[in-house]
């Protein structure tokens, strides 16, 4: 139903700041709460933040939290991932996701997307 196609990862300093943009194709994108994950080789999947299909939820991992912004444009079929002040520990696989009907605060918990992006790799120098 739907593919995604990440975007606006690249070498950073310390400090730094990204945006990440994730496209997604068909014209039902506002029927999906949208995500971001992210992950390291030998490290599980770790949940970045959700955003619902309004824009009115989100949610974020404590470690995210103060630093990183999720924002979605349905108009333009495109969810954000605004990242300022980062860490080396940043440094990771960054995976848009997708998920039909679903819940902002389940998602953060299960992780449970039914379509996922190629991934953007964000590299964060010291």
């Amino acid at each position: 139903q739907v593919q995604l196609v990440e975007s606006g990862g690249g070498l950073v300093q310390a400090g730094g700041s990204l945006r990440l943009s994730c496209a997604a194709s068909g014209r039902t994108f506002s029927f999906y709460t949208m995500g971001w994950l992210r992950q390291t080789p030998g490290k599980e999947r770790e949940f970045v933040s959700a955003i619902s299909w309004n824009g009115r939820s989100t949610s974020y991992a404590d470690s995210v939290k103060g630093r990183f912004t999720i924002s979605r444009d349905n108009a333009k079929n495109t969810v954000y991932l605004q990242i300022n002040s980062l860490k080396p520990e940043d440094t990771a696989v960054y995976y848009c996701a997708a998920k039909y009907l679903g819940g902002v605060a389940t998602i953060a918990t299960t992780k449970a997307f039914d379509y996922w992006g190629q991934g953007t790799q964000v590299t964060v120098s010291s």
